[in-house]
């Protein structure tokens, strides 16, 4: 009996658990340990992942220029100039008009404030909501925007020096990125071929498919998305311009960022203009929501399918669900990241399991061979 108990799938399992359960313990008693590892990777985090995600853009160029018959180190020359140019057109041009712009839809939110507040005066004073004392449920919020400013003052002005910290941090992550993008660009090719004596001879091959594999998912996903995102940005500002919706640039550029969101970014983009613009000009609000609608048309049925594809292959509730998880654990950075992490890790789970399926099938074959 305890010999059937002691090989049962039970037992295993339940041994299994407890194991695990004991690692856990363990490791949350002794966790100071661990603290100066997670500090080195929180450090790498932001440069690295900042790096990647310019090489997976610059790599195609880089490429591109090597087919034309330009070496390796001249094209990564070239394409850093390229970079030098845009970060200088984006830092002349792009950020200071966002800058302005978002200076005069500060100035203007008192305004846009008080049209809300007539807005809801007006429904207050409708005779349908007259037994309704909507004005005693405000109160009761205690809602006041100068109370707001205030509590916002103070805490600015008491978290200075964690503000001095992410200036530093920053700094850091600018003095480093060009240095890891530099030689991720020049040496990236030979990241899999340096790493490839470390394979188990049996499946080299596999696990070098499963990296080349892993390498075009991320590209396509990473390159695609700011052609995506480049193609909502300018189609919305240029929309919204013709439109006469005020703070068109501003808008246009949200719009293009939130696009990187699945299924819920354009919302995200499309409130700030209709918020802005519904309790003055109704009729603009609509047009803002007509002009996003068919920027979403052109992008879904012709830009997506053919820079994207796709090449995530993930079910449109699954990526609901990681949106919500994701954002729940790292707010609009983990929306962002967390349906190409999901694409990554499927992309091994499911080669992986293809791995020990195969060699599962040898195994059969072997033995029946040998019987």
């Amino acid at each position: 009996m305890i010999d059937k108990l002691m090989k049962s799938k039970l037992m295993f399992w339940s041994l299994e658990l407890l194991i695990l359960a004991a690692l856990i313990f363990v490791s949350s008693q002794i966790k100071f340990l661990f603290a100066p590892l997670f500090t080195f990777i929180s450090t790498l985090f932001a440069p690295i992942l900042i790096a990647g995600f310019l090489f997976y853009v610059l790599n195609p160029l880089v490429q591109f220029l090597q087919k034309r018959g330009i070496k390796k180190n001249l094209a990564v020359a070239i394409v850093f100039l390229v970079l030098i140019g845009a970060l200088v057109l984006l830092f002349v041009m792009i950020i200071p008009n966002l800058v302005k712009q978002f200076g005069l839809l500060i100035n203007a939110t008192p305004g846009i404030i008080a049209k809300v507040e007539q807005f809801i005066n007006d429904v207050v004073q409708h005779p349908q909501f007259k037994n309704l004392d909507i004005e005693s449920y405000l109160n009761q919020l205690d809602i006041s925007f100068g109370e707001i400013i205030k509590s916002t003052v103070n805490n600015v002005t008491t978290s200075i020096g964690a503000i001095v910290s992410s200036v530093a941090s920053v700094l850091v992550v600018v003095l480093t990125v060009p240095f890891i993008l530099f030689y991720m660009l020049k040496d990236g090719d030979r990241f899999i071929p340096s790493i490839q004596k470390y394979f188990p001879k049996k499946h080299e091959q596999e696990i070098t498919s499963l990296l080349a594999k892993m390498n075009r998912t991320i590209s396509k996903y990473i390159s695609g998305q700011v052609i995506e995102c480049t193609f909502v940005a300018i189609g919305t500002f240029i929309g919204y311009l013709l439109i006469g919706v005020d703070y068109a640039f501003l808008f246009g550029c949200i719009a293009g960022v939130t696009n990187m969101i699945p299924y819920i970014g354009p919302y995200l983009g499309l409130a700030p203009a209709v918020f802005v613009t519904v309790f003055t000009d109704p009729w603009k609000a609509l047009l803002a929501c007509v002009v996003v609608l068919i920027v979403q048309q052109l992008d879904g049925n012709i830009v997506f399918p053919n820079v994207i594809g796709k090449s995530l292959d993930i079910h449109p509730l699954t990526i609901i669900l990681i949106l919500l998880v994701a954002g729940n654990i790292a707010g609009l950075l983990g929306m962002i990241l967390g349906v190409p992490f999901y694409a990554v890790v499927k992309t091994i789970v499911v080669h992986v399991y293809d791995i020990v399926k195969l060699n599962q099938h040898e195994k059969i074959l072997n033995r029946s061979k040998n019987s």
